[in-house]
């Protein structure tokens, strides 16, 4: 037997990894920002401090957000609701370790810490087994990912309570089932090609932009978000037949007339015009993006309502063009974030929106639960 036949299994040499170039998108992105997992939820420091009085007795009905901490939509929906004594709860994937959580199956009840509770409504949104504070690497950080990537979807899959956004996946709907639905509807849509080879790609043959097919933000460690965003196609990185680790989407370039984020929210449309000068300036340099309140064209917001009851989409966020008399679709954001436009247009018109319906959701569904099965609340 040769010394290298008798060497154990786990000290065989091992080959130096293969040197592969940089990812395009990851060229040139130098957007860092860390994301720290400090409650602000005000419900739950009002009612972990022990200052809300409570009566003890039946199960209460609530809103159950599977979020993260930094999520400051859901922070300020915590507030309007408890204005209204609208019951919200948080499970945040980068605080979820250690929770005092039961998930009743055969019953639509949990208890959350020291509560009873019965959550009628679902909404899932930067639930990302990414922000889960282990790692991957190891068979304890697998395990917990793992744990939680199952039952969070079961949470916002289960037919005994509502949900927020029930498209696809538990709201997972990718850009090109986008772009085909979009197209459906008689929206405009860029060409684009999804290749590991993007310096041989010219869909609508000029010039081009490189995009992630996945999500915008890369969270390698649980907190440390890198950017993924935007850029031109540059035959100078790319080169013509480099190719990529991973598909990535090259999209037809179209100088457009304006850019416009249409917020719908049940059957409302609330409009911002972007005004920017690349595609990755909404993130690297916020400061100079100028948005401005605007009215939606008629015919604009029927196509997307249209989209939405496709899609079964409650609130979300759409970015389109408008290329000469054509609306062009670039994508709808289902976790959308609208604090940041709203700040940049002075202006709370899709927070009171999503505000208004939230809680009539939670009224009408709290109501028919009451006369129903568990009206013994």
């Amino acid at each position: 037997m040769s010394a290298a036949e008798d060497r154990p299994a786990d000290q065989e040499e091992r080959a130096e990894p293969e040197l592969r170039p940089t990812p395009v998108l990851l060229q040139g992105q130098d957007y860092f920002v860390r994301a720290p997992g400090t409650p602000l939820d005000f419900q739950e420091r009002m009612y972990q401090a022990g200052l809300v009085e409570e009566e003890p007795g039946d199960p209460v009905p609530c809103v159950l957000v599977l979020s993260r901490a930094t999520d400051m939509e859901m922070n300020e929906l915590s507030l309007a609701l408890a204005e209204h004594d609208v019951r919200m709860v948080r499970i945040d994937a980068d605080r979820c370790l250690d929770l005092p959580l039961t998930v009743h199956a055969d019953t639509p009840l949990i208890e959350f810490h020291r509560w009873l509770l019965r959550p009628v409504l679902i909404w899932r949104r930067h639930f990302d087994m990414t922000a889960v504070p282990v790692d991957p690497a190891t068979v304890y950080g697998a395990y917990v990912r793992e744990q939680w990537h199952a039952v969070g979807n079961w949470l916002t899959t289960r037919d005994d309570w509502d949900q927020v956004n029930t498209g696809p996946s538990g709201g997972v709907l990718d850009r090109l089932t986008q772009l085909q639905g979009a197209a459906s509807v008689g929206l405009r849509v860029p060409r684009t090609s999804v290749t590991t080879m993007p310096g041989r790609s010219r869909p609508g043959g000029a010039q081009c932009i490189v995009k992630t097919a996945g999500h915008h933000m890369l969270e390698p460690e649980p907190g440390a978000l890198r950017g993924l965003f935007p850029q031109p196609l540059d035959i100078r990185r790319t080169g013509g037949e480099s190719r990529e680790p991973a598909p990535v989407l090259v999209q037809q370039y179209l100088d457009a007339d304006e850019e416009l984020r249409v917020f719908v929210v049940g059957e409302r449309a609330i409009g911002f015009r972007v005004h920017k000068l690349d595609p990755a300036q909404l993130w690297v340099d916020p400061e100079s993006v100028v948005v401005e309140p605007v009215d939606v064209p008629g015919g604009l917001v029927e196509r997307l309502l249209r989209l939405c009851e496709r899609w079964r989409l409650d609130v979300a966020g759409f970015d389109l063009l408008r290329v000469g008399d054509e609306w062009v679709f670039l994508e709808v954001n289902v976790n959308c974030d609208w604090r940041w436009f709203e700040q940049r247009a002075d202006s709370k018109d899709v927070s009171g929106a999503v505000h208004d319906w939230v809680r009539s959701r939670f009224d009408e569904l709290a109501e028919s639960a009451a006369v129903g099965e568990w009206g013994s609340w």
